[in-house]
């Protein structure tokens, strides 16, 4: 009986923590609004290379001559390897200094944040880094 008790606990401890990081995976739309598009033209701080979703930093200067940092996530490693958007240290790497135009979909928050959509990298060529399904990420 004892040993049941046990096992059930263990059980609901294991359900718990895979119903945490399942809510934790949310979709597009939760935090982008898909009706602001966006599109900035800026030089790169740093590409964040990072799991499960990459981070391109972007520094845009304004209308007025001040700056704003804008931070686009987009996918995974992997994703961004077959897409031909690699690390700096690779030919044709993204690499800090480098003039691109980022497209996508502004932050619900109004943090100057998005989700990338399409890059235009220095060399003219253009990266579509997310399909449109809303309900993935």
């Amino acid at each position: 009986m004892k040993d049941n008790r046990t096992l059930c606990a263990l059980a609901v401890c294991g359900l718990l923590a895979a119903a945490g990081s399942a809510r934790a995976h949310h979709s597009v739309a939760a935090e982008y609004d898909l009706d602001k598009p966006i599109e900035f033209s800026g030089t790169v701080v740093r590409m964040e290379f990072v799991n499960p979703h990459s981070m391109l930093v972007l520094e845009v200067t304004n209308p007025d001559g001040s700056k704003t940092v804008w931070r686009f996530q987009t996918g995974a490693i992997s994703t961004l390897r077959r897409l031909g958007l690699v690390k700096p240290s690779a030919e044709g790497g993204l690499k800090a200094g480098d003039q691109v135009t980022a497209s996508g979909f502004a932050a619900r928050s109004g943090n100057p944040q998005g989700m990338l959509k399409q890059l235009r990298m220095p060399t003219g060529r253009v990266i579509t880094t997310w399909s449109g399904d809303a309900n993935n990420n």
